[in-house]
């Protein structure tokens, strides 16, 4: 019923924000190409389908068979896999847009979202951009001048080197006339690409060298600038929507601090650390600043807040960004909408006043990618895929399907999951169970890292910092890192699923084979003592009931397990003590293997006797791989830094290896010598190739 009640009021509040909306003075457009992607560009055809516009997509070769081209009206091919020949050629877009007779471009975010000369190209053509002017894309764009407009527009700045850096000389000695720690940062970045904090003047020189490389790869511009890191800091960042008639509203604050490398993994709308005060003070310094550019459309301005909520400003992206999601959860606006009404010529539908904040939303970005191995990425066919539910509280933003590719060549991105709740912890929880119901099969996927982190302590009280994950995951993340698991429940439920699939295999051939063809011991029922290695580890049991309601006695404890879960079905939805809980099911030779809240457990039901002779079994070693430096993803072999004969320290570079146009390099994870080399750099590298050997 409350869950009901929750649905009814949302419907009711954007039902009231539309009715705000006048009667269209100009028309909206009959067809939009959307140059990008992925799940930007299926959520921009959703509510391009609601307004019942014509939508065209754009693809490379490696996306034929991508959703966005799938759900697309039409589609136009516009080159081979790598974006420097497809989604980041200006020309092979307008000239879709030509071909197609589009009116307008979407540009999503990333690729062509933040280059003025497309938006200039598209005006030349007659096609409009939906997005702010090519002057505001270049006053933003650039995180050296932006900073200086700021100030001119009295907006809070850290402190700083507002100059492009010569070399790394210079980064060392104004690193060291600003004060350590500084952010060694790319002018023309984003993405957390090309930014490097250094404590120290060693930490200042490779810094200045990786993020000049990065900056010049993903952006080919190679200048980056100093500014003083503040620390525990917050990434704080106002949704802005203007209709360049004078009218620009904030739409609240989104809070982005949880971050790995500088790219963030859990958003979350409204910020649990700001207060009225200081929220009304940010959104209003972020209107200036877009005022002073005469800003029109979607966009955001990110600041960092300190201990003390004092705020600074960082940057101004001149897009829709990737969390915008959980802004129009607590809203109950449509940015995309709004986009496409302001480029269309519309005023805003409301003011400030409007603006209503309703419940709390949390947005976790699932990736391909394994957060056992360093987040390395993972590529390949998605051999199951399976999403929660979609509902009032739950929102599922994709651009993948069952049986589709994880591209090496994009973003390892598979979707972003959102949960909503009255309130913050409403809205953790309900992610925790919708992460159980995400089920993907055939790449390594961060759900894991995601659980533990909805799970944390410190994560649930709020008390974030950008350096949380590097904090709280030091060393890496591990199994350890897991929220702790009740071994009697598991073997608990993995008891109950063999029962089940006994029960189901009975009844099938009891209905297919006449009396006198079943063996006696078909027709007793199942021995209630069980015995259930997990993970090899045994734990005695046992189990009555059956239809779905079963008590397992394990020692002296009763655990009451309810379930309609039928065998071949991936999720186990369960009632375990009065609990909702939701564990994903694989069978795996004559056991099963069961996920709940990120972890997994290899489970063998067994009799007494079967699991005294099972514990004598021996157990096959893995082989040693101790003395290579392997490939821990598919990827380019940039440069190697040793040679045979060297003798190396423990975390001293040995290679680096891209992928996914970012730079991967690899340490030394102890004191050795260099024995062979297996590959050089230029070579193309599959998963665990044998880069170096040790002696």
């Amino acid at each position: 019923m409350a869950a009901k009640k929750k649905a009814a009021k949302k419907k009711v509040a954007i039902k009231k924000a539309a009715a705000k909306a006048p009667a269209k003075s100009h028309p909206l457009f009959d067809k939009i190409l959307i140059a990008n992607r992925g799940e930007i560009a299926c959520r921009v055809i959703r509510t391009c389908k609601r307004l019942g516009i014509k939508t065209v997509a754009v693809y490379s070769e490696a996306d034929a068979d991508a959703l966005h081209v799938r759900e697309a009206d039409e589609k136009v091919l516009i080159g081979p896999p790598p974006s420097t020949q497809s989604y980041l050629l200006v020309d092979k877009i307008v000239e879709a847009c030509k071909k197609t007779g589009a009116q307008a471009v979407h540009p999503g975010y990333g690729f062509l979202s933040e280059k003025q000369e497309f938006q200039k190209a598209l005006a030349k053509a007659g096609i409009v951009f939906i997005g702010p002017e090519a002057h505001a894309i270049h006053a933003m764009g650039d995180k050296i001048e932006s900073k200086k407009l700021a100030q001119k527009a009295g907006v809070s700045t850290v402190p700083g080197w507002l100059h492009a850096l010569k070399d790394a000389n210079e980064a060392v000695k104004i690193a060291n006339e600003v004060g350590y720690p500084v952010m060694i940062k790319a002018s023309a970045g984003g993405g957390g690409k090309g930014m490097r904090i250094a404590y120290n003047d060693a930490e200042a020189r490779e810094g200045f060298s990786s993020a000049t490389n990065e900056a010049k790869s993903s952006f080919a511009d190679d200048r980056v600038f100093i500014e003083k890191y503040v620390e525990e800091p917050r990434h704080i960042e106002i949704q802005l929507i203007a209709d360049g008639k004078g009218n620009c509203l904030y739409l609240w604050e989104r809070e982005c601090s949880i971050q790995r490398r500088h790219q963030k993994v859990i958003e979350e709308a409204p910020s649990p650390f700001l207060d009225a005060k200081t929220r009304k003070a940010m959104g209003e310094q972020a209107v200036a600043l877009a005022k002073a550019v005469k800003y029109k459309s979607a966009g955001t301005v990110e600041f960092i807040v300190d201990k003390n909520r004092k705020f600074y400003f960082l940057e101004m992206n001149t897009r829709l960004q990737v969390e915008h999601p959980v802004t129009e959860l607590i809203t109950g606006l449509d940015l995309v909408e709004l986009m496409i009404r302001v480029a269309a010529g519309e005023k805003l539908p409301l003011e400030q006043k409007d603006v209503k904040l309703n419940g709390w939303a949390v947005e976790a970005r699932l990736y391909a990618e394994d957060p056992f191995r360093n987040f390395l990425p993972s590529t390949g066919r998605l051999v199951k895929y399976r999403e929660p539910a979609a509902g009032p509280d739950v929102r599922v933003d994709t651009g993948v399907y069952e049986g589709g590719e994880i591209s090496m060549f994009y973003d390892p991105m598979i979707a972003k999951l959102c949960s909503y709740g009255k309130t913050r912890i409403d809205a953790i929880e309900r992610m925790r169970r919708a992460l159980d119901e995400f089920y993907v099969r055939g790449v390594s996927h961060n759900v894991p890292f995601l659980a533990a982190l909805m799970a944390h302590p410190r994560f649930r009280a709020g008390k974030l910092t950008t350096n949380f994950i590097a904090e709280e995951f030091k060393g890496g993340f591990t199994a350890a890192h897991l929220p702790p698991k009740d071994p009697a429940v598991l073997a608990a439920v993995a008891a109950v699923v063999e029962r089940a699939s006994g029960e189901s295999e009975r009844r099938a051939r009891s209905e297919v084979l006449p009396l006198r063809y079943r063996s006696y011991s078909e027709l007793i029922p199942p021995d209630d003592s069980k015995v259930v290695m997990l993970n090899r580890e045994p734990v005695a049991l046992t189990v009555a009931g059956e239809h779905g309601r079963f008590t397992v006695t394990a020692g002296d404890r009763k655990i009451a397990i309810e379930t309609g879960w039928l065998p071949g079905e991936p999720l186990l939805h369960t009632m375990i003590d009065g609990e909702h809980v939701v564990v994903q099911i694989d069978a795996v030779g004559s056991g099963w293997r069961l996920f709940n809240e990120g972890g997994q457990a290899e489970a063998l039901v067994l009799t007494p006797r079967q699991a005294e002779l099972y514990a004598k079994m021996p157990v096959k070693a893995a082989p040693d791989t101790s003395k290579f430096l392997l490939s821990p993803m598919p990827g380019l072999l940039a440069s190697v830094a040793v040679s045979e004969g060297q003798e190396v320290k423990a975390g001293e570079a040995l290679a680096v290896v891209e992928a996914m146009k970012m730079e991967n390099v690899l340490r030394a994870v102890r004191d050795g010598t260099v024995k062979t080399l297996h590959a050089k750099a230029g070579d193309s590298l599959r998963v665990d190739q044998k880069i170096i050997e040790f002696a």
